[in-house]
């Protein structure tokens, strides 16, 4: 099939073929029509070639008995429907790509390949009246002007007052080298062209009329491109655009991660729209968008769902999704916090991610405090507050983190043992600058972040605006790894994040870096694996501009003891600190004796007022470890894989709740952190945040994926947060006053349990999910979700019944699991990991909601939610609205006396099988529907319910279909050689006489 054409009001839609025939289906029973047009009797009879493919077919607007059918190879035939013949031919020897016609009739216009339109009178067969070549430069001689690229559709419309509009796509010079698609209106003799972001698919000119035989008055143009839907406003000056209402953006930049929530704050999408709106583009049509076929579903689903998609130029986009929609909210720009023009130099420390160095790997974000943390590809982090006041930002905050974990062989003392400086050592002993290995720090990159920070003023509007920036820098000329795990907490003021290093605990209250630590670190004596040898971790030079904060971590003897011994028998905690603010070179040791305490304290130094603590480096030594036969693949980098902050039980045998940090890495182990807060208002911004391991929570099989807690009944315990406050209030100090009392950090509902109460934490891996009781912090429920297999996102979801564990496996199966009992609740094979993009972007929310990007530029959603499913038919929207049809156009009094009005046709009479008989059953298959759009929502409902079943069913049917296969195959090959037969028999018969046979 090369070209259909279905008339105003009519049922018969004519189909144009490869071979140049025409055929007619009646689209209500979809039966063939025995009535055919074929090429050799539409052409001339001394034409020797065959026409080529139909690329057109349309009734005349004044005779709907008379049918225009234009050949690829340039001929134009006027074909008589009644009379079964052709009756003028037109031919032009360029190839024809569409026909349009006048609504008078009495004229058509052709688009050719070589950039010309040429306008015919129905009359005139010889040559056209007129050939225009929109975008040909016309040379002085009166020569033919030079070719042009293939004009690919033309539409002519008319006004009754004023000139025709001719509405053309393509056709532009050669010469035009990476011009853009182009869509081309001609009015009188103005020509504009409308330069489009992709290549243009289709177009089609929405008119007044519906009636091919009235003035047309068009008023815009849908402009289908290849991954956008655009409508052009032809009534208003220089063609402006409509605002589309549809989210076709979703791939505007290729989406690089995912976040979705359900069931967020009621006044959430509100503020987002609120904002986003705002950041319209000027240059629309005043106008509303003029298409309005179908109408939302009315779904019970009433509560707000949000979607937010990180992008590969550093765009964060805000969807509502709804119910049954998908409408962007706002839009945010990463990038801006950036210099975009990098030198030459610069261009060796961004190696690492050189295509799209914004892109978006992990967003952290919490509904309530409006607070979005979100980490890129090249090891920065960007803390962003919501505001509702535009603000002017002279200096971008910034910290810088060193995070390097070192496996070099190069001499320790003692063999193994790590260097201890002795606690009367002069700082020359201990400090930077002794080691000569730095002094060549800052010529192989030493310092440097992938990205430039801006040092021009930015100017934020309302919306997400930029806190802090914090970058990870290289050290010692290697890149920093990229970021593989993110985590914020608003009530807190916490960022935490991690990779293959280890992890680093910000501070974005008072802007520093709290805690910068090794993944081994964490684990203090009680380290499960046996690691090999490293040295000591080299000290750094200070950079002269910046103050250095630096958190110490003990350094303790070999390994070899027994995981039980005591944490560091006589050890030191070494703090450096460069005080005085800018220029300070030389540094000065803090010697903590820890004695025996079981637990060690990480304790950061709070700046004076004047030092600017915006740079970080990590002093600390690392253990050597005792190597082993048995060292995890070759010691085998664990990283960082998950965190989640909490009011729990921090240590064995606690009474008290206290705000903790879980951290799970790919090990499979889960250590937890516990936090010393300052009081909330002006001590939050002076005292300093203490964080102190306090061992290892559990161990698992594979990667940990995710963390959750409940308390003593089962129910959910969320992170604490802080209320949404404005952070750009502009009025007088009491008003300052208020807000900040206005804003007390909320603690989740945990801390109101009595103390005898416990606490469940679920932790699910890669391989299998636990539940520990706290604090006795032991396991209660442990299953194995997959083995052969692997997980590749896990949620602890809130259901309307009580709480899950949704996992979505790499082989395709979605599993929920009952929380705490871990008893398996649904396990179905909806879909296997066919691309890495479903893993990047598959993730579950509350309510029964999960979604992923089933194709670069479609969002999927599915539900594993009862109530959901037996809503989806309402929710389901109508796809098309009754419309009256407008009168047709008057005939008027002499048209009607000497019959020049429009000729109607019974096409029923003509084409219906009483007339033109049966067609050819070879012809075409006909594959029968399920029953129209009514049977199409019915099987949609059925679908979403009887997803297993349907599975099983198909499996089925695949099995008879191969068969039916088989049974087809062979009957064929019977027919084929009966056929042959049959003509053998006929030949060696033919020129016999009946008494011969």
């Amino acid at each position: 099939i090369t070209f259909c054409h279905l008339p105003f009001q009519s049922k018969w839609l004519y189909i144009g073929t490869e071979r140049g025939n025409i055929h007619l289906v009646n689209v209500e029973s979809f039966m063939l029509s025995g009535y055919v047009i074929m090429w050799n009797k539409a052409i001339e009879l001394s034409t020797k070639a065959h026409p080529g493919p139909v690329v057109h077919i349309s009734d005349n607007p004044m005779d709907e008995g008379k049918l225009i059918i234009g050949f690829e190879s340039g001929i134009v035939v006027m074909w008589d429907l009644k009379s079964k013949k052709a009756d003028s031919r037109y031919t032009y020897d360029e190839a024809i790509h569409s026909v349009a016609w006048h609504h008078e009739g009495k004229q058509f216009i052709c688009s050719h390949s070589d950039g010309t339109l040429t306008i015919w009178n129905i009359r005139g067969q010889g040559k056209p009246i007129q050939t225009i070549t929109p975008h040909g430069k016309q040379p002085k001689d009166g020569k033919k002007p030079e070719p042009c690229k293939p004009i690919l559709k033309v539409e002519y419309k008319t006004t009754r007052i004023g000139e025709p509009f001719m509405i053309l796509s393509g056709g532009l010079s050669y010469d035009t080298v990476g011009r853009r698609p182009c869509l081309t209106v001609m009015h009188g003799k103005s020509t504009a062209v409308l330069e489009m972001d992709y290549p243009i698919v289709d177009f089609l000119t929405l008119c007044e009329t519906p009636y091919a035989n009235d003035f047309q008055e068009p008023y815009a143009v849908v402009v289908l491109l290849e991954k956008d839907l655009v409508v052009i406003d032809l009534a208003q000056n220089g063609y402006p655009i409509f605002e589309n209402p549809y989210p076709l953006t979703i791939h505007e930049s290729p989406v690089t991660c995912c976040e979705y929530f359900a069931d967020c704050p009621v006044d959430l999408i509100p503020a987002l729209y609120s904002v986003g709106s705002r950041q319209k583009r000027q240059g629309y049509s005043k106008k509303e968008w003029p298409i309005s076929g179908g109408n939302w579903g009315q779904g019970t689903q009433s509560y707000p769902e949000i979607i937010i998609t990180g992008h590969a130029d550093g765009t964060v986009k805000f969807w509502d999704a709804s119910a049954m929609m998908l409408q962007v909210l706002y839009k945010l720009k990463t990038a801006k916090v950036f210099d975009r023009n990098r030198s030459k130099e610069d261009k060796g420390s961004t190696e690492t991610s050189d295509e799209d160095p914004f892109a978006i790997q992990i967003m952290a974000w919490c509904p309530e405090s409006r607070m979005l943390c979100v980490a890129g590809v090249s090891a920065n982090i960007i803390i962003y507050r919501f505001s509702k006041l535009e603000v002017t930002t002279e200096v971008v905050q910034l910290l810088e983190v060193r995070m390097q974990y070192e496996l070099n062989d190069i001499e320790s003392p003692d063999g193994g043992e790590p260097a201890l400086p002795t606690p009367g050592a002069s700082p020359q002993t201990s400090g930077p600058p002794s080691h000569p290995s730095t002094s060549s720090n800052n010529s192989d990159g030493g310092n440097m972040p992938c990205l430039k920070v801006r040092s021009t003023p930015l100017k934020q509007s309302a919306g997400y605006q930029v806190d802090l920036v914090v970058q990870l820098v290289w050290v010692s000329g290697e890149p920093p790894q990229q970021i593989t795990s993110l985590a914020l907490n608003s009530s807190y003021g916490l960022v935490v994040f991690g990779n293959s290093n280890g992890l680093a605990v910000v501070d974005y209250v008072q802007k520093t870096v709290v805690l910068n630590l090794g993944t081994v670190e964490l684990y203090g004596s009680n380290d499960p694996y046996q690691r090999q040898p490293r040295s000591p971790r080299k000290t750094r030079q200070p950079s002269g501009g910046l103050c250095d904060i630096n958190e110490g971590s003990a350094t303790s003897e070999d390994r070899c003891k027994s995981p039980t011994s005591v944490l560091m028998s006589n050890s030191n905690l070494q703090q450096f600190y460069n005080g005085g603010g800018r220029g300070a070179k030389m540094s000065r040791k803090l010697s903590l004796p820890t004695e025996l305490k079981p637990d060690l304290v990480f304790l950061s130094v709070c700046p004076p007022r004047g030092a600017n603590p915006l740079d970080h480096r990590d002093n600390s030594f690392s253990r050597s470890r005792s190597s082993s036969v048995t060292s995890i693949d070759k010691e085998a980098r664990e990283a960082i894989s998950s965190f989640h902050f909490s009011d729990t039980f921090a240590r064995k045998g606690d009474s008290t709740l206290t705000p903790c940090l879980y951290v799970g890495t790919t090990l499979g182990t889960v250590l937890a952190l516990a936090l010393t807060l300052p009081p909330a208002g002006e001590q939050r911004q002076l005292q300093p945040v203490i964080l102190s391991p306090t061992g290892m929570l559990v161990r698992l099989k594979g990667s940990i994926m995710r963390m959750a807690l409940l308390d003593s009944t089962g129910s959910m315990l969320p992170p604490a947060f802080e209320p949404w406050f404005e952070p750009n209030v502009t009025a007088d100090g009491e008003e300052r006053e208020k807000v900040r009392k206005r804003r007390p950090v909320s603690v989740s509902p945990s801390t109101s349990q009595d103390l005898n109460e416990s606490q469940y934490a679920v932790v699910c891996s890669e391989k299998q999910a636990k539940v520990i009781s706290l604090p006795s912090q032991t396991c209660i429920y442990k299953h194995s979700i997959t083995e052969a297999s692997f997980i590749l996102r896990a949620d602890v979801v809130q259901m309307s019944q009580g709480v899950s564990l949704a996992c979505f496996c790499a082989n395709g199966h979605i599993m929920t699991l009952s929380v705490p009992g871990l008893r398996p609740l649904m396990d179905v094979n909806y879909l296997p990991l066919t691309d890495m993009r479903i893993a990047r972007t598959f993730c579950f929310t509350n309510l029964g909601q999960a979604m992923y990007l089933c194709s670069p530029t479609e969002v999927q959603r599915i539900t594993y939610s009862q109530d959901t499913c037996e809503n989806l038919q309402e929710m389901l929207g109508e796809l098309f609205t009754p419309v009256e049809t407008p009168e047709a156009p008057n005939r008027g009094f002499f048209k009607g006396l000497f019959g020049g009005g429009a000729q109607s046709l019974d096409r029923e009479e003509l084409f219906g099988e009483i007339s033109s008989g049966k067609a050819n059953r070879s012809l075409a298959q006909h594959i029968p529907g399920p029953g129209g759009l009514e049977g199409m929502k019915g099987a949609a409902s059925g679908v979403v319910g009887d997803l297993a079943r349907a599975r099983i069913a198909l499996d089925e049917r695949g099995q008879k279909l191969g068969e039916l296969d088989e049974r087809t195959a062979a009957m064929m090959t019977s027919a084929d050689s009966f056929s042959k037969h049959a003509h053998e028999m006929m030949l060696k018969c033919k020129d016999k006489k009946w008494y011969q046979l």
